[in-house]
């Protein structure tokens, strides 16, 4: 049974472990040089950033649980102007990182409810997100969950330049 609940500054060391794992399940045969992966989450995936984000008021993180076990997290940056959105009040889905093995249990589902009810609760009227443009399986669940296609985008880690494509969702 998953478990979802507001992440608290303790869960930090959870949440940076789950973020190292989760990515290189996802993205690490993108990249041809280990270290620059390692520099990545040195810098991404540091328990102090980590904890001192969750004390930030303008994030919200919750974390996943399937049996007292941490198993994927979600965060949102609540203001977060984009060139994407022309409007004012904009939030960001930053993460939504689940573990491969748990994925088919619908974790990722149960963070973005969460993470939607607080949106639709807030005073922002759109949210977006960034996603690897070959990543079939994000996009696909983006797209069911009602996001559409806002722009596109690079991003560079280390030697490594990726192309994204930017997702937005206008609150109803």
């Amino acid at each position: 049974m998953i478990e979802i609940r507001t992440a608290v500054p303790e869960d930090a060391p959870y949440i940076a472990l789950l973020g190292r794992v989760t990515f290189t399940e996802t993205f690490s045969e993108y990249f041809r040089d280990p270290q620059d992966l390692f520099d990545y989450y040195e810098r991404t995936f540091n328990v102090a950033k980590i904890r001192a984000g969750i004390q930030n008021n303008n994030n919200k993180f919750w974390i996943a649980f399937w049996n007292d076990l941490p198993i994927g997290y979600a965060k949102l940056k609540v203001v977060s102007p984009t060139e994407f959105i022309t409007a004012d009040a904009v939030s960001q889905l930053q993460k939504i990182y689940v573990l491969k093995e748990f994925l088919d249990k619908k974790a990722g589902k149960a963070l973005m409810d969460q993470l939607m009810y607080f949106f639709n609760n807030s005073a922002s009227t759109h949210l977006w997100l960034s996603v690897l443009n070959s990543n079939e399986r994000a996009l696909n669940f983006y797209y069911k969950n009602g996001f559409s296609k806002a722009g596109e985008h690079q991003f560079t880690i280390g030697k490594e330049t990726f192309d994204f494509i930017a997702l937005s969702k206008q609150k109803i």
